[in-house]
């Protein structure tokens, strides 16, 4: 089978697309034939190699995907064939005591597809059948793949981890990447106010457009906490959603109501960075790390934007040849939305059809 992979770490001319093995489910398990992929920032950490991830080369790249289940283990009854599916990319033991409490994305031994084990930018991949879920029928098989890791990562942060109730106000760092966007839509859809920042005019007027209330442009107007304040009539506001990291740290403290919350969960501009530490306790601030989300939360995510009929943004689709290309896109912060991989046709087809 053809697959976007690298045999090496290393610079975007390290992406492969050619010819590997293809998979054979183990016992619980199932193959998917991959309609779409999406990109996310994974993909770059990846190929660029990090402390303590050793990788099986050729490793494919990828942890999105939707398509149709072709093959399946012995002793999986939970999935058929023919089914039309949406990936959850978490990995975990299921026998640990954060996976007994359905806290997955907490266990011992967590993974992601792509980067613990070859990944979806491939024409078949082998997953857990735990990792399945129907695809919402309302969405092509583009739009599904969108979903996984993003818009379950803004999920869990939103509504787990961060507790957002209708009425109150998000802030949202660096609208235009995939968490970002998808904390977006999720928020409106629970009914919170949301204000954005980028330092694209053209981003921001997007953002308008799904429903943020305010925009900042933090090239123009660089104190943002000072801004966030003025809009929320120095009160700030009730959550920030922040996969920015060293860069928006020290804005988030003075961008917080009293007794608010910040959920983190990435560093996409650095891990390290100070912080005014009397403005966590004084404030009675609660500062919350999230990685990716449970396989109920997973459900969860799903079947609301299946309810909703909420669609995700796409930025572009791209041919599986162009791996590389698309990856360097999202590695220069173009896009605004999912950057997705077409590999069968996907993006003319409906998961309905």
């Amino acid at each position: 089978m053809r697959a976007a992979y690298i045999s090496q770490n290393g610079e975007l001319d390290c992406i492969q697309v050619g010819e590997v093995p293809d998979p054979e489910p183990a016992h619980d398990e199932v193959v998917i034939a991959v309609r779409a992929a999406a990109l996310n920032h994974l993909d770059i950490w990846v190929r660029k190699g990090r402390p303590g991830l050793e990788l099986c080369f050729p490793h494919v790249l990828g942890s999105d995907a939707a398509g149709t289940v072709v093959a399946k283990g012995r002793q999986v009854d939970s999935v058929h064939i023919g089914d039309e599916v949406v990936l959850n990319p978490g990995l975990s033991c299921g026998v640990c005591e954060y996976c007994l409490r359905g806290e997955h994305s907490e266990c011992l031994y967590y993974g992601i597809i792509g980067m613990n084990r070859p990944g979806t930018f491939a024409e078949r991949i082998a997953v857990p059948a735990v990792n399945v879920q129907p695809a919402p029928p309302h969405l092509s098989y583009t739009e599904a793949a969108a979903l996984p890791l993003a818009y379950l990562t803004a999920w869990r942060m939103l509504m787990s981890r961060g507790n957002l109730k209708g009425g109150e106000t998000v802030l949202i760092h660096g609208i235009g990447g995939g968490v970002a966007i998808a904390g977006l839509q999720l928020a409106r859809l629970a009914g919170a106010e949301v204000i954005v920042t980028s330092s694209s005019e053209e981003k921001l007027a997007r953002a308008r457009g799904l429903g943020a209330s305010e925009a900042i442009n933090y090239g123009t107007n660089p104190d943002v906490a000072a801004a966030v304040k003025d809009l929320t009539g120095g009160r700030g506001v009730d959550l920030i959603l922040d996969s920015v990291g060293a860069a928006t740290w020290p804005i988030n403290f003075g961008a917080i109501r009293r007794g608010g919350r910040i959920v983190h969960c990435g560093v996409t501009t650095g891990a390290r960075t100070q912080a005014d530490i009397s403005a966590l306790y004084w404030n009675h601030v609660s500062v919350i790390g999230s990685t990716m989300g449970s396989r109920e939360e997973f459900r969860q995510m799903v079947r609301a934007v299946g309810i909703a009929r909420l669609k995700p943004v796409i930025d572009s689709v791209l041919p599986l040849v162009d791996a590389a290309n698309a990856v360097g896109r999202m590695e220069r912060g173009e896009q605004f939305g999912k950057i997705v991989l077409d590999i069968k046709g996907a993006f003319t087809e409906s998961v309905a059809a």
